[in-house]
């Protein structure tokens, strides 16, 4: 190889990329997406374990968390279990960054506000979870932007692929089992499929000067009921099947947001690219289905 040939010297390799909680839906996503990236799934790596997280993290990586409690109502009463994971293991996987010259994106949720809001959330709005999960995350965030510098927070909602026991997926077998659902109408967010956030999350990734906290959802609204009709009329099922209800005809232990939706604002504004619309977002999500 002559001297002509040879690379720049300031050219450098794309960052490693390495996912946390790779066996959940956002992380095999991401998994697809990247498939040099490597994947650490919660049998594979205890994110609270600092020996451990110190032995996956190289300088320059790019570490995406992805691992979480995500089980809402059962927090409620493993309040520990929650923090261990949405806290804790975040701040142990920020520490372990920072320390080795690494960058975190950890991945975070709607459930940081308090649900009660008017127009959609932006990241610089005041927080106020209600629940036990919404506290862990928030826990988890701030421990983050105190121990790394370097780090990205990535709040998101309602996130889902179509299969396993996810919204979208549920929908798809109460259809085949029912011949009419009650969904609620009174909660409003953001509906995200995984593959989408997965995109943008890879896409931040490449921009290690954007800002600290952003919101990355598919744009748009909707509530579950709106979701579930649309689940029904991608699949070509009568969406009048679908009937709308209270959230007072379904008491659950941790209260739901009546209004969590997330502004893509921040996400534009740092030159990302914007997340499309939920409903091409879902129909695509439909046609990747198999059962």
């Amino acid at each position: 190889m002559t001297s002509a040939s040879l690379p720049p010297a300031h050219a450098s390799l794309p960052p490693r990329v390495v996912v946390t909680g790779a066996h959940g839906q956002l992380g095999r996503a991401l998994l697809r997406l990247s498939p040099d990236a490597h994947g650490f799934g919660r049998d594979e790596l205890d994110i609270t374990d600092a020996d451990a997280v110190r032995g996956i993290v190289n300088p320059g990586d790019v570490l995406v968390n992805c691992a979480a409690y995500t089980a809402v109502d059962q927090a409620e009463r493993e309040v520990d279990a929650a923090f261990a994971v949405n806290a804790t293991g975040p701040a142990v996987l920020a520490a372990a960054c920072a320390a080795a010259g690494a960058r975190l994106i950890h991945v975070s949720t709607d459930y940081v506000f308090p649900g009660n809001a008017s127009k959609p959330y932006e990241p610089e709005d005041p927080t106020g979870p209600a629940t036990v999960y919404g506290r862990s995350k928030l826990a988890g965030e701030q421990a983050v932007l105190e121990c790394a510098p370097d780090a990205h927070i990535v709040r998101t909602a309602w996130v889902y692929t179509g299969r396993g026991g996810d919204f979208v997926a549920t929908m798809r077998r109460l259809e085949r089992e029912r011949d009419t659902v009650n969904v609620v109408n009174d909660q409003i967010g953001s509906p995200t499929y995984a593959v989408d956030l997965a995109a943008g999350l890879l896409e931040l990734a490449g921009k290690p000067g954007a800002p600290r906290i952003l919101h990355a959802t598919n744009a748009g609204q909707a509530s579950w009921f709106d979701l579930a009709r649309a689940v029904f009329t991608g699949i070509g099922a009568d969406p009048e099947r679908v009937r709308p209800c209270g959230t007072d005809e379904f008491p659950r232990p941790a209260p739901r947001p009546a209004y969590s939706v997330l502004s893509g604002k921040s996400w534009a504004a740092a030159g990302l690219t914007p997340l499309r619309s939920w409903e091409p977002a879902l129909n695509d999500a439909l046609a990747a289905v198999t059962d």
